[in-house]
């Protein structure tokens, strides 16, 4: 898949995900195949403010490239700015048209852009002019119902210079709720002359088929799918290739990723932070084994990576699947 200059190997692209996409989440999932991930999302203030937590959501490897940066901001010209300033930072920027959390809502950034059209016009004009990187923008179906309007913003960020545009089905105020409906990805890539890549909803590699087949579209984000299961990515990829889906994987191989991604995250963050962040992802790593729901009380009151590490191991070494 090409994204303007930028070829990736596959077209299976990691979400950007607050809370989630950090540096070792990314790793993991690179492991495992996708071709793109993507950081958190990044402030555009905190960017130009200088803001050291903000700065930290950059932080890299090696291993995990190409790396997206998803920027979300309401100002053009605050965008444009924090755009110039991440250009070594990664090989592509997304700009965040479609956050539907309420606290990103009210600053004007995220979908709460979709309700002025001409304003999402002046944001990816000033970012293009900034910087010659690949450039994307993601968004959501509109604010509402009464207010569905992904085609007209499409053919605005790609009229001002977007190269791709990432489509999540959904309107802002369904939030996660119901489901994503896939025939707007398909209208929207029969009206873009770019690039366009489907999200929502995929939460198996039959998922990530039918969402190619039906819609035409050019690239799948993995999203909430990918949660404690990057062998999703896997077995896209084997479908893809023509070849039959790996078995599920046993509790032993959970174990190793779950290992690796627990100490991934104690290198990258010190032992206070991954103690905190971690409890959600082998929470994840667990589910539809037997036992997971004491094992999650467990793990969520545990008070040391020591401790941490020995409740994950003791659970994974027994466990079994859930009949």
């Amino acid at each position: 898949m090409k994204i303007a200059r930028l070829t990736l190997e596959n077209n299976i692209i990691l979400a950007p995900m607050a809370g989630i996409s950090d540096l070792p989440y990314r790793q993991i999932m690179k492991r495992f195949g996708a071709g793109l991930v993507f950081t958190e999302m990044v402030s555009a203030n905190g960017l130009i403010r200088a803001g050291k937590r903000t700065r930290e959501l950059l932080r890299s490897a090696p291993d995990e490239r190409p790396l997206g940066i998803q920027l979300f901001g309401d100002e053009p010209a605050v965008l444009a700015e924090a755009a110039t300033l991440v250009r070594g930072d990664g090989e592509l920027i997304d700009l965040n048209l479609g956050c539907p959390v309420n606290k990103v809502v009210s600053s004007g950034a995220g979908s709460a852009l979709l309700r002025y059209p001409a304003k999402v016009a002046r944001v990816v004009a000033a970012v293009r002019r900034s910087t010659d990187l690949p450039l994307t923008v993601k968004i959501r179906s509109g604010w509402d119902d009464s207010s569905i309007n992904y085609i007209e913003i499409g053919r605005i960020a790609v009229g001002e210079g977007a190269d791709a545009v990432t489509l999540h089905p959904r309107t802002r105020s369904m939030g996660f709720s119901g489901s994503a409906d896939w025939a707007e990805i398909g209208r929207l890539k029969k009206a873009l002359p770019v690039p366009v890549i489907g999200s929502g909803d995929i939460f198996c590699a039959a998922d990530a088929l039918a969402m190619l087949e039906r819609t035409g579209c050019d690239g799948i984000m993995i999203g909430r799918g990918g949660y404690g299961n990057p062998w999703l990515i896997r077995d896209i990829l084997a479908l893809q290739q023509g070849r039959p889906v790996p078995p599920p994987p046993t509790p032993a191989e959970r174990l190793e990723v779950a290992r690796s991604h627990l100490e991934l995250n104690f290198a990258t963050f010190g032992p206070r932070k991954s103690l905190l962040d971690m409890r959600k992802h082998l929470c994840w790593y667990s589910r539809g084994l037997s036992g997971a729901a004491a094992f999650r009380t467990l793990i969520n009151h545990t008070e040391s990576l020591d401790e941490m590490r020995q409740v994950l191991d003791d659970f994974f070494t027994g466990a079994e699947e859930e009949a």
